[in-house]
C-alpha cells in the first residue's frame, strides 16, 4: 500500500479519498470503544474506523492532523512506543492486516509525529465487521452498512453465471455460423490462423465454452441457435426502437434481435448505422465526415451491454434511437466496486468473467473497464457532448450518447494532435477530459499532473499571473474553428482592450462598481495590472474615480469629454470628404 507524505495528507478529502482524520493529541483516540456505554460511541474508535475503511475498499486513518480542511499537523502521542504492537493487536481482533508508519512535521527534532494506519480493501465477498455490526462511514458518523452496500459486497463471491452448465443442451444446440465466426474473429485477434481449422469442438473447448458434452451459459448466449436463445434466455434479446423525437411516447419503428450475439451485433449496426447522420468537416482541401454514431462506440457500448448485465434479471436490452440521440438500458445495475464516480478509474470485476473474457480474447470488448475509457475517449474527441450515465440505478445501467457534434474544431484539433503521436504515446481518456475542460472555461485542469504534461507538450497554454493565471487551448485550436478573433480576445489584453472595453459600459451607464468591472473583464487581466490600467487612464484624465477603498466608483473623466469632441469632429470631416458634403 502507498505510503503518503505530509504534504499529500494535507491536501486529501476525506469521503473522496477514503481516509479518516483525528488529532489524538495525548493519545486519546479509543482502540476498542471500551468505557463507552453507547454503540454510536464505542464505534468511533480504531478498530470500528478501520472496519468501515475495510468495508469501504482500503484507506487511512490519520492521527495527529485536525479533520478540517486543509487538515493541519498538531502532532499525536498514539502508541508512541508500539505501532507494531497496535499491528499486532489489529490483525488478533479483526483479522485484518494494516500497515502502520509515523510521520514527522520535522524529522530532525522528531517533533509534529502523525500515525498512518493504512488499511487494506476487503476480501472478494467479504464482510468485516466490528462488535458483530457491518460498519462504514456516513459524512462524519460510523453507521451499520445499508442492505444495499452489503448485498453487492456478499454478491462478490457469486459463481460466474456465464461458465455454468446450461443443463439438457449439446453442441447440436449450437450455430454453426455464428461458431464459424467466433473462430475467425479470434484467430484475426490472436493472430493465430490455425485456430479456423480447429473442430468446432475443440475450438469451443479451448475457450472453456464447452465441458467435455455440456455447454456453458456463455456459449450458449454467444453461439446458440437462435430458437434456443428464445426459449432459455428470452431476456438475452436486444429491442430497438426509433422515435422521430425526443418527445415521443410511441416509438416510429420496433424490431427485436434474438440472434447469438457473434451474429446480433453486426445486424444491431447496419440497422443504427441506416438512420446515421453526419457532419462534414473541412480542414483546408481535407473534407471528411464525422457521424453522429460512431461505429466503434455503438459496438462498445452494446459489447459492454452484454457481457456485464446481470442476466438472472428476466428484463432484455432496450437500445431508444432518435436521430442525434441514443440511449441503452440494460438490466442489473454496475457491477461490484463500480459507480458513477469511478466509473473511468476503477478495474472492475466482470459480472460474467467467462462471457467477457471470450469477448475480449476475440476483440469485441476491451479489458478491466478500458470500453468505459475507449467510449469516453471517441465520444469527446468528436467534439461530443461526454456519454450520460446518470439514470442508472441499483437495478439497471442507462447510458446515453449525443449524436450533437457541438465542437467539429476540437474533433480536428485533436485529430491532428493524434495523427502526429506514435501509437503508444497518444492522448488518453483523461488527457482528453483536461483538454474538454480548458475549452469548456475552466481556469485549469482539474488533474494538475495531467496539466502539467499538456503545457510542456504544447497542447495548452498557460496565460497571466499569480492569481489571474489560466490556461487556454493554443491558437491553433481558434485556427480550427474559424474563431481566431475569440483567441486575441482572450490573450492580448493590454490597455487599449480595457479601455475598449470599459469606455462603452461608462458611456452608456455613466459610472461602474469594481465587482461590475470584474465582470466586465472575466480574469484575464490581475488586480495589480488593473491597478495600473486605470493609474494610467486616471493620469490621462479618461477616467475619474470617488469613495474610498471598497467603495470605489468609476467614472469617465474630463478629458474623455474633449477626445470625444475631437473624434466626432474628425470623424465629420473624414466623412465629408469621402460622401461629399451635400450627402451628408
Amino acid at each position: 500500500m502507498k505510503k503518503y507524505t505530509l504534504d499529500e495528507l494535507k491536501q486529501m478529502r476525506e469521503s473522496e479519498d477514503r481516509v479518516e482524520f483525528k488529532k489524538g493529541q495525548n493519545g486519546n483516540v479509543s482502540y476498542n470503544g471500551a468505557g463507552k456505554d453507547k454503540p454510536n460511541e464505542r464505534r468511533r474508535c480504531i478498530l470500528g474506523y478501520v472496519v468501515a475503511l475495510c468495508n469501504e475498499g482500503g484507506g487511512s486513518v490519520v492521527i495527529g492532523m485536525t479533520d478540517s480542511y486543509p487538515h493541519k499537523v498538531v502532532g499525536t502521542k498514539q502508541c508512541e512506543n508500539g505501532i507494531g504492537q497496535l499491528a499486532s493487536d489489529i490483525y488478533r481482533d479483526l483479522a485484518i492486516r494494516p500497515n502502520i508508519y509515523e510521520l514527522y512535521e520535522d524529522e530532525v527534532t522528531k517533533t509534529g509525529r502523525v500515525l498512518v494506519i493504512n488499511v487494506p480493501p476487503h476480501p472478494t465477498g467479504k464482510v468485516f465487521k466490528f462488535e458483530d455490526v457491518p460498519l462504514m462511514r456516513v459524512g462524519e458518523e460510523l453507521k451499520p452498512m445499508d442492505d444495499k452496500t452489503f448485498i453487492s459486497i456478499i454478491q462478490e463471491q457469486e459463481p460466474d453465471f456465464s461458465e455454468q452448465i446450461c443443463e439438457g443442451l449439446s453442441i447440436d444446440d449450437l450455430d454453426k455460423e455464428a461458431i464459424r465466426i467466433l473462430k475467425e474473429k479470434y484467430s484475426r485477434k490472436q493472430k493465430n490462423i490455425s485456430f479456423t481449422s480447429l473442430s468446432d469442438v475443440q475450438a469451443l473447448s479451448d475457450l472453456n465454452l464447452i465441458v467435455g458434452e455440456k455447454v456453458t451459459n456463455a456459449a450458449v448466449l454467444l453461439v446458440g441457435r437462435e430458437e434456443v436463445i428464445s426459449r432459455i434466455f428470452p431476456q438475452a434479446k436486444v429491442m430497438l426502437e426509433y422515435r422521430n423525437t425526443e418527445s415521443q411516447i410511441h416509438f416510429d419503428s420496433r424490431k427485436e434481435f434474438d440472434q447469438p450475439f457473434f451474429l446480433l451485433i453486426d445486424e444491431l449496426w447496419k440497422e443504427i448505422n441506416n438512420r446515421n447522420g453526419f457532419v462534414p468537416v473541412r480542414e483546408g482541401a481535407y473534407i471528411f465526415d464525422i457521424p453522429f454514431f460512431n461505429e466503434e462506440v455503438i459496438r462498445e457500448i452494446v459489447n459492454n451491454a452484454f457481457a456485464h448485465r446481470n442476466y438472472r434479471y428476466e428484463n432484455e436490452i432496450v437500445i431508444k434511437l432518435y436521430p442525434t440521440k441514443f440511449t441503452i438500458v440494460n438490466g442489473g445495475g454496475l457491477p461490484p466496486g463500480v459507480s458513477l464516480t469511478n466509473l473511468l478509474t476503477v478495474p472492475s470485476t466482470p459480472r460474467n468473467r467467462l462471457l467477457a473474457d471470450v469477448l475480449a480474447k476475440t476483440g469485441l470488448v476491451e479489458r478491466s473497464g478500458q470500453g468505459i475509457d475507449k467510449i469516453f475517449l471517441r465520444t469527446l474527441s468528436e467534439g461530443k457532448p461526454e456519454p450520460d450515465y446518470a439514470q442508472t440505478d441499483d437495478f439497471s445501467v442507462c447510458a446515453t450518447l449525443s449524436g450533437t457534434i457541438k465542437d467539429p474544431g476540437f474533433a480536428l484539433y485533436i485529430q491532428e494532435i493524434q495523427e502526429g503521436l506514435p501509437d503508444d504515446a497518444k492522448l488518453t481518456v483523461f488527457d482528453v477530459i483536461a483538454l474538454c475542460e480548458v475549452r469548456d472555461g475552466a481556469r485549469r485542469p482539474s488533474n494538475r499532473e495531467i496539466a502539467r504534461k499538456l503545457e510542456k507538450m504544447g497542447y495548452i497554454e498557460k496565460h497571466g499571473k499569480t492569481n489571474a493565471q489560466f490556461f487556454l487551448l493554443p491558437r491553433r485550436y481558434y485556427e480550427l474553428r474559424e474563431d481566431s478573433a475569440a483567441y486575441s480576445l482572450k490573450t492580448d489584453w493590454n490597455l487599449i482592450q480595457v479601455w475598449a472595453i470599459l469606455c462603452p459600459f461608462l458611456e452608456k451607464y455613466g459610472r461602474a462598481r469594481r465587482s461590475e468591472i470584474n465582470k466586465l473583464l472575466g480574469d484575464h487581466i490581475s488586480d495589480k495590472q488593473f491597478r495600473k490600467f486605470i493609474s494610467i487612464l486616471k493620469g490621462k484624465g479618461l477616467i475619474r474615480t470617488e469613495g474610498a477603498r471598497g467603495q470605489t466608483r468609476y467614472y469617465l473623466g474630463e478629458k474623455y469629454n474633449d477626445l470625444d469632441e475631437i473624434i466626432n469632429k474628425t470623424l465629420s470631416i473624414r466623412s465629408s470628404e469621402i460622401c461629399g458634403k451635400d450627402e451628408l
